[in-house]
């Protein structure tokens, strides 16, 4: 087989291929809260199946092997973007059954282990494709395109689903078309792909970096100098947001007599998932400018502040039950910015943690340790807000981020990892 050069079309299949991973994720992890809320799950429900969801992703460092191992990165998430489309359908479907919320998790499990492993494929695919100086070039790109794929996702596919709410009058029907509706879109993005993605590699073409043995990756993680200290920083580090992000959606939608803003759909799909996510965009690309420029170590603390002071405009929000649409937003965009710019700090917190000998693996074990501290919280956000209403949660919510501040104090790292110099750009 013909084997296409590194960097061929880069500029037309990294666009594709990281919009494509940024739906599945989006609408399994953020659109399934909105979905089960206007479909009348409860909050408690909602808080504790969908962050069970979050599990693909914490241990997909067990069967990165096979993906590495066994045919080519292209085959991989070709296939498991299909099998996505087939997921969504399915969720479609069965909506409107007397069962869907059972069957239709199922459905979404289906997906998030095939987007999950989509992810390990897709960034295997990435550094195959790429020379060492392309893939830092173009990592500025992969972003954006993973970032509008969630302005789709948690945006624009929810303002349809409240378009048709109003139109139909039903939440069901509207929910059922929305979700075939992304099956559609991910069945086009997957044929996107095929014919986009280059084929960098078969079966002998790509030397594999091989460990001595399977739990020699896991052991040689685990013996990382300060690991403990590193570990319980990366659990700690969004305890607060973890739990915002599953509860403040609900919070816009429920009625105000239950102490929410009774928002609309489509307002939720503008507000949160347009605005929001085009400010945690650009948060994140400036968190990554300053590091760029003057390393990691100087921007730690004001990141990590910067990630959770924000949260407490929604403990105002739920305190005062403000509805004006000034209030709102502005709570949103100073969140969600706040977000991207602190995640730029911890993204390259867990670079630094992978660095050493099998490095891909490593970096996998930490994101997986990174969802496993979204997945946790987020599981009892739901049985936490029922218990202390809404304004108590997010009180909550600003306490629980002080574990990380206290974790910080013991953390060491290179003051300047991270900064640009002359020799990385070589």
């Amino acid at each position: 087989m013909n084997v296409a050069p590194k960097d061929k079309n880069a500029w037309l299949w990294i666009p594709f291929l990281y919009f494509t991973q940024g739906i599945p994720y989006i609408l399994v992890v953020t659109v399934s809260v909105i979905m089960y809320k206007r479909l009348g799950i409860g909050n408690a429900e909602i808080g504790l199946y969908t962050s069970w969801l979050y599990l693909p992703w914490v241990i997909k460092p067990l069967w990165s092997p096979i993906v590495d191992l066994n045919g080519t990165k292209r085959k991989w998430f070709l296939g498991m973007q299909l099998v996505v489309s087939l997921a969504f359908l399915g969720i479609g479907l069965f909506l409107p059954s007397n069962s869907f919320f059972i069957i239709t998790l199922a459905f979404f499990w289906m997906a998030a282990f095939a987007s999950a492993t989509n992810d390990i494929a897709s960034d295997g695919y990435y550094m195959i494709g790429l020379t060492q100086k392309k893939q830092s070039f173009f990592i500025g790109l992969r972003s954006t395109f993973y970032r509008l794929a969630m302005v789709t996702g948690q945006g624009l596919l929810v303002i349809f689903a409240g378009f048709l709410e109003n139109q139909y009058g039903d939440n069901t029907k509207a929910w059922s078309v929305t979700m075939i509706s992304a099956a559609v879109l991910m069945l086009a993005l997957t044929v996107s792909n095929f014919f986009t993605a280059p084929k960098f590699e078969d079966a002998s073409s790509e030397p594999k970096e091989k460990p001595a043995g399977f739990i020699e990756v896991f052991a040689t993680f685990f013996k990382k100098h300060q690991i403990g200290v590193a570990l319980l920083f990366v659990l700690t580090y969004r305890l607060g947001e973890s739990q915002l992000v599953k509860m403040a959606s609900p919070f816009l939608l429920d009625e105000l007599q239950v102490g929410g803003l009774a928002y609309s759909t489509e307002a939720v799909g503008t507000i949160y998932g347009t605005v929001g996510v085009i400010m945690l965009s650009l948060g994140g690309i400036l968190g990554g400018i300053l590091i760029s420029r003057d390393g990691l170590k100087k921007w730690m603390l004001p990141m990590l502040l910067a990630l959770n002071l924000p949260n407490a405009l929604y403990a105002i929000l739920a305190v005062t039950q403000t509805t004006s649409i000034y209030a709102v937003v502005g709570t949103v965009v100073l969140e969600q910015f706040g977000y991207g710019f602190g995640f730029a700090a911890f993204m390259m917190y867990l670079i630094y943690v992978a660095e050493g000998a099998s490095k891909t693996s490593h970096y996998a074990i930490a994101t997986g340790f990174m969802a496993l501290g979204m997945m946790l919280p987020g599981m009892l956000s739901g049985y936490i807000q029922e218990w202390l209403g809404y304004d108590g949660f997010f009180i909550w919510v600003v306490i629980a981020a002080l574990p990380a501040f206290l974790v910080l104090h013991y953390l060491k790292y290179p003051a300047d990892y991270g900064k640009k110099t002359v020799e990385s750009n070589d």
